[in-house]
């Protein structure tokens, strides 16, 4: 620690040796150090707070709404655009002098580095504008720093309400477009499927459609085996009944055979208006065909047996029945031998037809999703005529600032302060180390590694001592006058913040 104390005093005897040479050092560099500075021009912020809003409550109702975050890059994108940047850059200050496509990009570029757009929250943002050319007074840099914020809002206002109604109605025509060229290839699918059907009516929907065809009928056709085999359970049944069932019933007192009673009821039946449509004239008709059929239905003596009919009667039904079912079956049949045979026969016709038919409903889903985009988009288009769904407002209108925002010249001004006088320090030691000097007794003895037996200690005459004193005040002087300068220069630039309007 007394090492290092040591060393740091010997450095500062050395520069105060050579204080002078310090002196002119500190002011060389402040004197340049400020020049630079004051050259700097001023730099001036104008700055704006908008809340934007693409979507209405209507919109989200109907499903039309966007994205958020979708809006949010489209906002940010659209603001920090060349377009909209180029738009600005010929409606101010900064479109002057410029006459070639080559300047407008060097101005386009440098405006988007002085532009930010910031995201606040989901739909507040924040434009800044920075503006800080040295051609321009400060005034002039401050006007054109609001002249770019509103410009920019003005920009993004129009093209979000006229370009939000244009971009829908782009898609409706473009989706029109689409729709009719699908419309074109459906009918002629359509068509394709139409000649096909046509022409191999037993092949409509290809291999998975007879397969389908041919499963239904072996359903149906168990079904039928199943009925039939019901059918004739219960034929076979009302036959027993029938076969111990009497025709007549002895005893009776009623004339004439059954036969003659059918025929005398079928005419009672005729004369009170019955067609032979009716069901009871059917029955009784059906009951004298088979009293005829039979040999007259008895002696004279008896009387036809009324449950005798009506067991005749249901035979004769479920016999029709069990006809129908046989009949069904053989049809059924038929229908599953040739659809094994399609199958069997004809493997290419069946996968055209499976392709024809895969080849139309993918056209005619397709066409229908877009009718269904354009109705949307027919719908959007309708909502944003008579109600925009763009809400803009400014939150923070951007102004005329009377203070610039760079550069900090004050801090600069003691920064440059601060370098000179350790240049100026720096230089004396330097300069020292250089002569090989030695400040103290100890640093000699431990340079040349021999102990120091004395020092001699200075004497300065009277005449000297003057001397040297006035040049201590010069020196005093000096420094004080550099140091009155750095408060002279902070003093202006405090004076001048707030004069920019002037």
């Amino acid at each position: 620690m007394n090492e290092l104390f040591d060393e740091v005093r010997a450095a500062l005897y050395a520069a105060w040796s050579r204080k002078w040479l310090a002196l002119g050092v500190a002011w060389g560099v402040c004197l340049a150090g400020w020049l630079f500075v004051a050259s700097i021009p001023n730099t001036y912020e104008s700055r704006a707070k908008i809340f934007v809003q693409l979507d209405d409550v209507l919109s989200k109702q109907i499903g039309i709404a966007g994205s958020d975050m979708t809006d949010i890059a489209r906002v940010r994108q659209r603001l920090s655009s060349a377009s909209t940047l180029g738009q600005v850059i010929e409606s101010t200050k900064l479109g002057e002098n410029i006459n070639s496509p080559r300047a407008m990009e060097g101005a386009i570029t440098s405006l988007a580095e002085n532009v930010k757009v910031r995201s606040e929250e989901d739909n507040l943002f924040e434009i800044t504008a920075q503006m800080g050319r040295s051609d321009y007074t400060d005034a002039e840099n401050a006007k054109l720093a609001q002249d770019v914020v509103l410009k920019l809002l003005e920009i993004f206002r129009q093209a979000n309400v006229e370009g939000t109604r244009g971009e829908v109605s782009d898609a409706v025509a473009l989706l029109d477009q689409q729709l009719d060229l699908r419309a074109k290839d459906l009918e002629a699918a359509e068509a394709r499927r139409t000649a096909f059907e046509a022409e191999h009516p037993e092949l409509i929907g290809g291999s998975a459609a007879i397969s389908s065809k041919l499963q239904q009928a072996r359903t149906e056709m168990r079904g039928v085996e199943a009925d039939i085999a019901g059918a004739q359970s219960a034929l076979a049944a009302i036959n027993g009944q029938l076969a111990g069932t009497p025709q007549t019933l002895s005893g009776g007192a009623g004339g004439g055979s059954a036969l003659e009673q059918a025929e005398a009821q079928v005419a009672q039946l005729r004369a009170r208006g019955l067609k032979n449509n009716h069901p009871d004239m059917q029955v009784a008709l059906r009951q004298l065909q088979l009293l005829r059929q039979s040999g007259g239905g008895g002696s004279a003596g008896g009387m036809p047996n009324p449950a005798y009919s009506s067991l005749v009667s249901i035979r004769a039904e479920r016999q029709a029945n069990v006809q129908a079912l046989l009949a069904r079956k053989a049809a059924l049949q038929a229908d599953i031998s040739m659809m094994i045979a399609d199958q069997a026969s004809e493997p290419g016709l069946a996968a055209e037809a499976q392709r024809i038919g895969r080849d139309y409903e993918v056209l005619k889903n397709k066409y229908d999703e877009l009718l269904q985009d354009r109705e949307e988009m027919e719908l959007r288009s309708q909502v944003e005529s008579e109600r925009s769904s763009f809400r803009f407002d400014i939150i923070d209108a951007p102004g005329v600032s009377s203070r610039p925002a760079a550069p900090n010249r004050p801090l600069l001004l003691l920064a440059v302060a601060v370098l000179g006088a350790g240049a100026g320090l720096g230089s004396a030691i330097a300069l020292t180390m250089l002569r090989s000097t030695f400040s103290t007794s100890a640093g000699l003895a431990k340079a040349i590694g021999l102990p120091v037996i004395g020092t001699i200690s200075r004497s300065v005459p009277p005449i000297r001592k003057a001397a040297e004193d006035r040049q201590l005040r010069l020196f005093y002087a000096g420094t004080g006058a550099l140091g009155g300068l750095l408060v002279i220069l902070l003093g202006l630039e405090f004076v001048q913040v707030g004069q920019v309007m002037a």
